[in-house]
């Protein structure tokens, strides 16, 4: 990663700064910093003192927990993943779910097809687990060389999975076998559905009763655990063998806690699931994402709908937020003092835990203030975004 800054160090006159141009890179190294006078440089203030204006170049992120869904809404959403992210795991929860490999491969023309020509944004297909997959699909989605994962809904657990597992130690455990001989990662939304465990537990819940005991009985077994959003979530993921069991972290569970979800009124938008926590966790989750550890990686869990079956009785749980997710990314670590290591998580330990090549292509972070979109038309109605109509301060060009 290259940063470039300039920084003030003059609270009153605007002609004598000092210039620091320095490159980092995991090693952090060749800096040089020289004083030169300039005469009509503008540098933006904030609190009373001049800001740093800041760009950086990033080898270009993949999201590895993506909904593009189908239809006009998949037309709507894809562009805007496909110009900032390389690649995408992209789940498999529509209607019907994709549980073979040739439904696989039929969405994934699908999405090609809903993309600008010029476009070398690359889906990374997932089938959608259930009681009845087979070892044998588990092979053909190995040979056909576009599915990369196997996603595990716990049957009710999110949008779309009332045809999720039911039996993951008995129906399903021969799949899990089978998964380990081909190297195919499982995808895990971890949550239980008992309805008598408080929402806010049903992570820590079935890390306990599901997600330990299955690393145990299958250790060589590849594991992501989608979402995290508890301290317990971040001490399990420590807790294993690194290369094997990683997380996916959204910009909505390092931003926002459940507090999100009343403060001045019930707001729908900052619906999802796993559903918000409480502050610490969030904090918890922070602190993981930013120090730099491999086992957490870029995933938006961007989870569109459109505007009327989030505004209505019954809304649905999702968040998109793939117009606005590295601009998110970008603030998390910046307030956290770790700009540093932002590249390693949204462009490194993804493609180093699925084993595939990093990107090559590169894009750019400025530090430029920019207004986000009350909403985003499409044939069917609206979309509104993470951050509806707010200021960000990071403004991604490609």
């Amino acid at each position: 990663m290259t940063i470039l800054w300039i920084q003030s160090f003059s609270s009153r006159k605007l002609f004598e700064y000092e210039v620091c141009f320095t490159v980092l890179s995991n090693q952090m190294i060749n800096s040089s910093i020289f004083t030169c006078s300039v005469s009509n440089l503008h540098i933006p203030k904030v609190g009373g003192l001049e800001k740093a204006k800041m760009e950086l170049s990033l080898t270009r992120p993949d999201d590895w927990h993506l909904h593009l869904r189908d239809g006009d809404l998949l037309q709507a959403v894809a562009p805007h993943s496909a110009r900032l992210f390389g690649r995408a795991i992209v789940m498999p929860n529509l209607r019907p779910p994709i549980t073979t490999t040739a439904a696989a491969v039929a969405y994934r023309e699908s999405i090609l097809k809903a993309l600008n020509a010029d476009s070398d944004f690359t889906p990374l297909m997932t089938l959608y687990l259930t009681d009845t997959t087979s070892p044998d699909e588990i092979k053909l989605a190995r040979k056909s060389g576009v599915v990369y994962a196997v996603k595990l809904y716990p049957a009710g657990a999110t949008t779309n999975s009332q045809d999720g597992v039911t039996d993951l130690f008995g129906k399903c455990f021969p799949v899990l076998q089978e998964m380990v001989e081909q190297n195919m990662p499982l995808l895990v939304h971890g949550e239980v559905t008992d309805p008598g465990i408080d929402i806010f537990d049903r992570e820590k819940v079935f890390i306990d009763t599901v997600l330990r005991p299955l690393i145990q009985k299958l250790p060589q077994l590849k594991v992501v655990m989608e979402h995290i959003t508890t301290a317990e979530a971040v001490s399990f993921v420590e807790s294993c063998n690194e290369g094997m069991v990683a997380a996916t972290v959204t910009p909505q569970h390092l931003l926002l806690n459940r507090n999100s979800l009343f403060q001045g009124g019930l707001q729908p938008h900052n619906y999802c699931l796993p559903v918000l926590k409480r502050e610490v966790h969030r904090q918890a989750i922070v602190s993981a994402v930013t120090s730099g550890s491999r086992r957490y990686f870029l995933g938006t869990d961007s989870a569109p709908h459109e505007r009327q079956r989030k505004e209505c009785p019954c809304g649905c749980a999702g968040i998109f937020n793939a117009p606005v997710a590295l601009s998110l990314y970008a603030k998390v670590f910046d307030e956290a003092g770790a700009l540093d290591k932002l590249e390693a998580f949204t462009s490194f330990n993804g493609p180093d835990f699925y084993g595939i090549p990093r990107n090559t292509s590169t894009i750019k972070l400025c530090r430029t203030p920019w207004k986000v979109p009350e909403c985003f038309s499409f044939a069917s109605g609206d979309i509104i975004p993470m951050f509806a109509g707010e200021t960000l301060e990071w403004l991604p060009s490609y």
